[in-house]
């Protein structure tokens, strides 16, 4: 991947578009709350994992990591858009998790790439474990 090899229209897209699927189901004096939360959580918590991962020694430019964290996000979108229409935990919960192992799993190959040492891998995952299961979770309790 080159160092110009980025985009943060589609992460903006898919950010904006969770924000609004938590916000449709939210009471109406908390969907503007909601939508701001998931909006703050995406950004900072795309922004924390991508400068971890260069303080880690990862080979990633800033704007590439937040392009690729940010479309890591499209499990959770589906996710999110299953849980619009089933207001049953027991079909949202498991589908909201699987979404979540999904998003990780696209998050750890990219992390993979980056070429950071395999004894520090752990210390970018978990972050990564965090950031992906705070959306995951407001997906289940939505």
């Amino acid at each position: 991947m080159d160092e110009r090899d980025w985009d943060l229209w589609g992460p903006l897209v898919l950010c904006l578009m969770l924000g609004i699927l938590l916000s449709v189901n939210a009471p109406p004096s908390q969907s503007l709350a909601v939508f701001t939360s998931v909006v703050v959580i995406i950004s900072l918590g795309s922004l924390v994992v991508t400068v971890q991962a260069k303080l880690l020694g990862g080979r990633v430019s800033f704007f590439q990591g937040l392009c690729v964290l940010g479309y890591c996000v499209a499990p959770l979108n589906i996710a999110a858009l299953v849980s619009t229409f089933v207001h049953l935990i027991y079909v949202r919960a498991p589908i909201a998790i699987a979404a979540w192992a999904w998003c990780v799993w696209a998050s750890v190959n990219f992390l993979d790439g980056t070429k950071i040492e395999q004894q520090r891998i752990l210390l970018a995952v978990y972050p990564l474990l965090l950031f992906y299961f705070t959306l995951a979770w407001m997906i289940i309790v939505q």
